[in-house]
């Protein structure tokens, strides 16, 4: 979800990557939030931090506990945030109960890459 808004949101000149430290097939639920809200996420892969090229990008942002602590080591010019935000797939009830949760991480998410390019 992250890197659709910033695909979205982010401008032009802007290139983004996303990798995670244990890469997924991007979960239903995300694709379908995320047609909820106009962006297309269904031909998004997740990738491993190795394709990323870390020399080159000037900032990164983890977004859940695990990932701060395996993001390798980053050169004294790459900016990084963290975001700790909860791995919806986590989420546990009934399907409406689990689409919520993937609704609210959205809105989180959406709010914060907003604010990272429009501060």
């Amino acid at each position: 979800m992250a890197e659709g808004f910033a695909r979205s949101l982010a401008p032009e000149n802007v290139k983004i990557f996303s990798a995670g430290t244990e890469p997924k097939a991007v979960h239903p639920l995300a694709i379908k939030v995320m047609a909820e809200a106009g962006i297309d996420i269904s031909n998004q892969s997740s990738k491993g931090l190795g394709t990323l090229p870390l020399e080159n990008i000037d900032l990164v942002v983890t977004l859940c506990g695990e990932a701060q602590e395996s993001c390798p080591t980053l050169s004294k010019n790459t900016e990084h945030l963290h975001w700790p935000l909860p791995d919806p797939a986590l989420a546990k009830g009934d399907e409406e109960t689990v689409l919520e949760t993937f609704r609210a991480l959205r809105g989180e998410i959406r709010a914060r890459i907003e604010k990272l390019f429009n501060p």
